[in-house]
């Protein structure tokens, strides 16, 4: 089961098709088939207009290694849309901005699970920090946006 879930996200990762631009950029998130939250975001990101597809697997860890997630900025779901690496609770607005801008990164993450994001109660009130992170897992991970401050 393992390989398979490597395959999937090699393939997932591997996407560069002409919609990697757009706000409408294919997502593939990896989550566990029991947890609420992650099924959450998923549905905020489906209705934010993002083209979601899921694949619930029984152990993250494979998927966070190969997806060269840190464990300092892990959460509970690792999502692949385009060239990016979106970890955890991120919301629709950082993840538009990541790929309208398309910055030299890894990917963005919401390390654990912040009360108030999107999936953990999506409050307009709720403070947290997302962070991006390089190719490189030797240069620590960037302030990428701060939400709510």
């Amino acid at each position: 089961m393992k390989a398979i879930q490597i395959t999937i996200l090699a393939a997932a990762i591997g996407f560069t098709g002409a919609a990697a631009a757009s706000d409408r950029t294919p997502m593939t998130v990896f989550k566990t088939p029991w947890c609420g939250c992650c099924h959450a975001w998923t549905e905020i990101m489906r209705a934010e207009g993002f083209d979601v597809t899921v694949r619930d697997v029984e152990d993250l860890d494979p998927v966070k290694k190969q997806a060269g997630v840190a464990d300092q900025l892990q959460s509970c779901h690792t999502a692949v849309a385009g060239d990016y690496v979106i970890e955890g609770h991120v919301p629709p607005a950082a993840v538009d901005k990541l790929l309208s801008e398309r910055p030299a990164v890894r990917g963005i993450s919401v390390p654990g699970m912040p009360a108030g994001s999107p999936g953990m109660g999506d409050e307009p009130s709720a403070r947290y920090t997302v962070y991006s992170f390089s190719h490189d897992q030797g240069k620590p991970p960037q302030v990428y946006l701060e939400v709510g401050k």
